[in-house]
Order: C-alpha cells, then sequence, then structure tokens
C-alpha cells in the first residue's frame, strides 16, 4: 500500500497498533506479545524506507502492554474520548511535519 501510495505521490504515514493485554471475548490470542512484534515490524519497515511511523503505543499502554483503563471505552481495547485525545496529540505534530 505504501509503494502504491508513493507512486501516486500521496505520502504515507503509518501508525502503531494500540496496546491490548487481552482481548476478553478471544482469550488466548496474546495481543501483549503479538502487538508489540507487530508494530516493531512496522516501525523497521518505516525506518528501512523512510516512512514516517506514528507509536500510539508507547503513549497508550499501562506498561505491560495493556491500554490503560481510564483511556479505554471499554476498559480494554477501545479509546475513550480521552484515548482519542492523546492519539491527536501524538498525531498532530507528525502531520505538521509530514503535510505541507
Amino acid at each position: 500500500m505504501c509503494e502504491l501510495a508513493r507512486a501516486n505521490k500521496i505520502i504515507p504515514v503509518l501508525c502503531s497498533l494500540l496496546p491490548a493485554k487481552d482481548y476478553p471475548w478471544s482469550p488466548g490470542k496474546e495481543p501483549n506479545v503479538k502487538i508489540p512484534e507487530l508494530n516493531k515490524m512496522i516501525k523497521d519497515y518505516c525506518d528501512k524506507n523512510h516512512i514516517t511511523y506514528v507509536d500510539y503505543f508507547s503513549a497508550m499502554t499501562d506498561g505491560n502492554n495493556g491500554i490503560r483503563k481510564e483511556i479505554a471505552a471499554d476498559g480494554v481495547v477501545h479509546p475513550n474520548l480521552e484515548g482519542n485525545k492523546i492519539m491527536e496529540k501524538v498525531l498532530n505534530p507528525v502531520l505538521k511535519k509530514v503535510v505541507r
């Protein structure tokens, strides 16, 4: 998708997945392990290909690879208004650098 975007003069920006300790509706998937691994793959891809990476994970984690409960609407994975404000705060400076 990034290659296609660049071919069409679109500047790609990739973002990390949000932290999740577990999925109560589908337990045992180990998102607390898999999401950080996938985020590392995305970051490595961005570094290798000179693509901007936005790290929401670090700003929203509880320190145990889960989302902080006070910023999750369901207390598990989906950000509430405060969570979205954090994401906005992380994203806006990046967009100001990328979009001209």
